[in-house]
Formats: C-alpha cells, structure tokens, sequence
C-alpha cells in the first residue's frame, strides 16, 4: 500500500506546483466517479474507489561509492463493492476507460461469488470527515535532485567514518518520496491526500582487533529542511556504533531494565495490535478484556492527535472517509477504548472512531495516527542513579510475542550500568516477560524522542528478567 499523507496545502509563491497537483487530482477524481458509475451499471449496490500515486527516488552509497540509484514512479486504482452483505475488492493500473469498466465488472463479479459477510459496507455517512481539511503541512515544494541525494548519503557515511573506532560501513542512503491518495464512495465521500517525505541515515560498522559492531542513525521528515544535516546523522551514527565495541556477555539475572527513547516504541508498539478493534473481535488480543481497566501504572498516559503539523502520521479523514479527532488511548494507566473501522465497530456493537486504513484493493484495515507518550520527570542518568545497576537497552531484534498471552522475548544490545553510570556495552541477551506485567510497572523519563510517528521517553521497568550466560 502506498503511504498517506494530508491534503495538499500551498503558499502563493508555490502556484506552478499547485496547478501541477491540482491538475492531477482532478483527473483521478474523474477516473474514481467513471469506476463508482461503472460499478453501478455492473449491479453493485455501493461501493468505494481509490486512486495513488507515488514518485520515489533513492541513493545509496558505500564507502563513497554509488550502491544504487533508483527511481520509481506508480499509479493504481482500486474498487471495493458491495451487493447486499458481500464485498469484493481489486485494483489495476489500466486507468483507460475500457481498463476501469473491466475492472468494475470483474469486481462486482467477485463479489457476487463472495460469501456473505454481516459486518461488511460502507462507513455511514453521519461518521464522514466534513470539510473544509485542516492544512497539516504534509507536502514540501522541495525537490532534491538525484545527484543532490547522492551527496547527502555520502557526506552522512564521510561523517560516519571520520569518528575513531569506524572502520567500515555497511552504506548510507538518501530519498525523497510524493504521494497522493484520491478516495471516493457511491455515498458521496470524496477526499484527496497528498505527501512528502524525506530520508536520509547510515549504518557503520566499528572494529577494534577481532570486535565488531553495528549501529545506526536515521531520520525522516515531511519537509526536507526538517531533516537534521548529514553530518550530524553521520557523526552521531558513527559514535554510536564506536561505543558498543568491547561488549561483554552478562550473567543471566534479574534487575533494571531502561529502554532507550529511540527505540521504546518497540516495547509500546503491541499495545496497538491489541487494541485494534479487529484482534478485539477476532479473540487475538491480550487485551480483549481489559477495556476500562488499569493496564499501565498510575499516571501512565498515550493520546493521540492527528491534526500535528507536519507529523508522519497526520490524516484529516480516516481510509473510509471517516472523521478522526484527538483522544487519550491510555489515561491514568487505563485503557479508554479501542481502535475501530466500520466493521469492527459492526462487529462489536460500537461506534468507528476514524481508525481505519485505507484497504486501496482490499477490504479497509486499522491503524493509529500520531501517539504521543507523557514523559516523566527524571533523565535517563536519573533513572539509572534510581536503579543503582542495571540494562541500558539501544538495540533490539528478533522479538516474539504470543498475542494470546502477552508473553514476550526480545534480543537486545546495549550497555550494563552500576552506581548509576554506564560501566561497559554488552551483547549476546534477552529480556523476556509477561507484557500484561511490564505495561504495569513501566515508568517514563523525560528525554523524548519523536523521530517517528510516536512520541516516547526512555522507559524502564525493575526486575526484569535478563538472559545471558
């Protein structure tokens, strides 16, 4: 699936560019009222379309080196249709008349084969996202051409590998990506979405005698001025990487355990697969009794916003068309309510609250927007001086989680502290637990990271169990 972004929103200097999207626009919303009429004609009783678009280019490089340079460029349409309680839904790249009456046809023909599902159809219209679209800042007017791309990954690597203990790079890379999402229903929804982004990080590989080690750095932004300079991911991918040589094995036991804010997300991340509406309904989440309940400890608090300027996850209107509005998931350490679509909201007897993802060929999925995690008062060397000894966590892989159970292991890297100081990085270990047990006892620092969609401190959690030797 193509990534979303918000409606295109412009400056009067930027009216060249306006035209060009505006244009482009106008003809998908042209082509999506063709496939909703054709669909019609072919019996279908509603139904959804969906245009995007995408233009990528990318640079890699290694050891200052072009790897590759790619360019990609794409456009689709998709059709979701219903006749009574069956749906069926497909997509094609024949925008031509003949191309969107065939892929009509054949969808309503799919969906007549269907078997019936009593949750299916549209997302009621008093549910629909009204105009006028708040502007999100989601689409930058730069282009860095690809030689411009091509100097950003290698200054990033240069600056990776000037810092002592770097020896190698596993490379670097640059990209720019526009895309635009044209959604419409036989109801009467019509949306259009338009994006950028920008990336840019690398991965260098440090050694000292038979030692090695890997790290990285990356970021990416809306607006290619938001991305901090090449040198400055280098330098700090570099040094990074150049720490964790000399690593140690550890004893396996139980004690602190701090995750860093880079990476916190990853502990947090299953809370949304189990609070999606869908794994609700389907009995496939360690949660599905715990609406109304403490699942975190007191104070513990995540909302969500969609409406943030220039944020990774911003949206005005849901992939159904459906109104989104910011809310507290967690509040207190309770859970408040689950993410729902149309029909896990059918399914459960509850009202959609502008979760789903666009299906673009499939049925309508669900996803979050930007989550925000309330930090804490202590830094990370506050936390570490109330822990005493512990894990100080910067890397982790291979995780497993059974989403019955909530039982969860993860590999991870990072570095043993004492008296409240890092003392030596460490490698080889797993941290394991029950996560019904560690949401209950994580506490937050108060260095926030917000690289991505989700806003998180550094977390720690006491008497966690460590596997080492």
């Amino acid at each position: 699936m193509l990534p979303r972004g918000n409606q295109h929103s412009v400056a009067p200097s930027d009216r060249t560019h306006h035209v060009r999207w505006m244009a482009f626009d106008a003809d998908s919303a042209a082509s999506l009222a063709a496939l909703i009429d054709y669909a019609r004609k072919a019996g279908a009783d509603a139904s959804e379309a969906s245009y995007a678009a995408r233009e990528a280019v990318s640079a890699e490089v290694r050891l200052g080196e072009l790897e590759g340079m790619e360019r990609e460029e794409g456009r689709s349409v998709a059709l979701r249709a219903f006749i009574g309680k069956h749906q069926a839904a497909a997509s094609s790249t024949d925008l031509s008349p003949r191309g969107l009456q065939a892929l009509a046809e054949r969808t309503v023909a799919m969906a007549k084969a269907a078997p019936e599902d009593p949750y299916c159809g549209l997302l009621e219209k008093r549910f629909h996202a009204r105009g006028p679209w708040p502007d999100l800042e989601q689409s930058d007017t730069a282009r860095p051409s690809p030689q411009e791309l091509l100097d950003l990954a290698k200054s990033c690597e240069a600056a990776s590998l000037a810092v002592p203990g770097i020896a190698n790079s596993s490379g670097a890379g640059a990209s720019t990506e526009v895309s635009t999402f044209v959604y419409a229903t036989s109801d009467g929804f019509e949306g259009v979405e338009s994006a950028t982004s920008f990336s840019l990080g690398t991965q260098p590989i440090a050694e000292r005698g038979d030692d090695m080690e890997r790290d990285y750095e990356w970021r990416t932004k809306r607006f290619f001025a938001d991305l901090p300079s090449a040198e400055e991911i280098g330098r700090a991918a570099g040094e990074r990487t150049a720490r964790r040589l000399g690593a140690r094995k550890i004893a396996s036991q139980k004690a602190a355990v701090i995750f860093e804010n880079r990476l916190a997300g990853r502990i947090i991340s299953p809370l949304f697969s189990a609070v999606s509406g869908a794994s609700v309904a389907r009995g496939v989440s360690f949660l599905k009794d715990k609406l109304g309940e403490r699942v975190f400890a007191e104070g513990f608090e995540i909302r969500e916003d969609p409406f943030v300027k220039r944020g990774l996850g911003s949206r005005p209107f849901d992939g159904e068309g459906g109104a989104v509005a910011p809310m507290t998931l967690i509040q207190d350490g309770v859970l408040t309510t689950w993410l729902l679509n149309a029909a896990a909201g059918r399914q459960l007897g509850l009202e959609p609250n502008g979760h789903a993802s666009a299906g673009h060929g499939s049925p309508p999925g669900i996803s979050s927007t930007n989550m925000f995690v309330k930090p804490g008062t202590e830094d990370l060397n506050g936390l570490m001086r109330g822990a005493g000894k512990g894990l100080f966590v910067t890397d982790m892989f291979s995780p497993s989680l059974n989403m019955n159970t909530a039982d969860w292991s993860v590999g991870v890297a990072g570095y043993w502290f004492e008296n409240g100081e890092i003392a030596h990085p460490v490698s080889e270990v797993t941290v394991a637990g029950n996560l019904l047990d560690i949401f209950l006892r994580l506490r937050c620092g108060n260095d926030l990271d917000n690289r991505g969609s989700l806003e998180i401190p550094s977390l720690i959690v006491e008497d966690l169990a460590i596997g080492g030797v």
